[in-house]
């Protein structure tokens, strides 16, 4: 599990307003308060680490303070090539954790040490925003042990701890019984090509209705004709409405390179993705309807037998979908105001 610290000295007079959030943090850091009035701040107890004999996690200032009576935290300044020799000796001494922190904040020096790290010590990224966050936990995939936010921003304690730890939850899926499917002629139909690569059951969220998104598969399987491109999903005209985030929706006229989009299994685990092309061409269309607890609901994608709706156990291709078949659909109440949720809204959408 990657940890989430908060420096608590900068944030001042904030700390009061901010409780709630600062809850969401592992531990929370200081380099001149004690434990007793950081919980005394805070009003209940929490794990701190300071120089303070009372601290749960020691903080020292060079690897030969380092005890081994409690876990024990250093922070090293890189600011040259020639300091990731300080990571490693402060691994050596005994250090539970090291938290690294570059002046003008750049990648390459935490990709040489998560690279070159040996050890049980954990190397926490001092960062600034939530930006920083991510790069610092994506970094050569392992990404950092977790991360120390230097901030004044309340807002920046929400978005970074969500960051680390994850703040989408799984979506309600449902199956959804196919009812109707009908050759509609040609249109402007967009492919989703997105940066990363999704697998078997992952896709996007699409449909004609914003509170009713049909499941639609990347394009993973193997094809007798054309080769997978596990990147992409095929998701219908530029009208359709996609799931971007977790309460966003778009136009597939809307994304381009660089715009956000929310992948999702059929379980309803999801996780960020971004779009890297949207390529648009004219290409056969076919419209599929669909029924739940009386709820009419439709989209359209490509009339072709790569495109593929996911299911509870596999995939089902549009040119062999009939009436029965049963796929799976993400159904919510209400409409939406600019692709955001308002679940009160009375809306319609044929």
């Amino acid at each position: 599990m990657k940890e989430f610290w908060v420096l608590l000295d900068e944030l001042g007079d904030k700390i009061p307003e901010i409780a709630d959030n600062l809850a969401r943090a592992d531990v929370v850091l200081s380099h001149r308060m004690q434990k007793r009035e950081v919980e005394r701040l805070l009003g209940r107890k929490v794990t701190v680490a300071s120089p303070a004999e009372d601290s749960d996690i020691q903080l020292v200032l060079n690897p030969a303070s380092l005890s081994a009576k409690k876990p024990s935290a250093i922070v090293v300044d890189i600011t040259s090539g020639s300091d990731e020799q300080k990571v490693t000796d402060a691994c050596d001494s005994g250090a539970s954790y090291v938290i690294l922190r570059c002046h003008d904040w750049k990648v390459i020096p935490l990709e040489n040490i998560i690279s070159n790290k040996k050890g049980d010590a954990k190397i926490l990224m001092e960062i600034s925003d939530h930006n920083q966050a991510r790069l610092a936990l994506q970094t050569l995939e392992l990404g950092s042990d977790g991360v120390v936010l230097r901030s004044s921003s309340p807002e920046e304690v929400l978005k970074a701890s969500q960051e680390v730890q994850g703040s989408i939850p799984e979506l309600d899926l449902v199956e959804v019984e196919v009812t109707r499917k009908k050759e509609i002629g040609l249109g402007a139909r967009a492919c989703v090509d997105t940066t990363d690569l999704m697998r078997p059951g992952e896709g996007l969220l699409v449909g004609c209705q914003s509170n009713a998104l049909f499941l639609v598969q990347a394009e993973v399987d193997d094809n007798p004709y054309i080769a997978s491109r596990p990147f992409r999903v095929n998701a219908g005209p530029v009208s359709l409405y996609v799931l971007s985030a977790q309460e966003k929706t778009n136009y597939l006229s809307e994304l381009e390179a660089g715009h956000p989009v929310l992948v999702v299994n059929r379980e309803g685990k999801t996780r960020p993705g971004c779009v890297g092309r949207i390529k648009i061409e004219r290409r056969p269309m076919i419209l599929i309807e669909a029924k739940w607890k009386g709820k009419l609901m439709k989209t359209i994608l490509q009339n072709a037998e790569t495109i593929r709706l996911v299911t509870r156990d596999g995939s089902r291709s549009v040119a062999e979908l009939a009436p029965g078949n049963l796929v799976l659909a993400r159904v919510e109440q209400g409409g939406r105001h600019y692709g955001t949720l308002v679940a009160a809204e009375s809306i319609i959408e044929k």
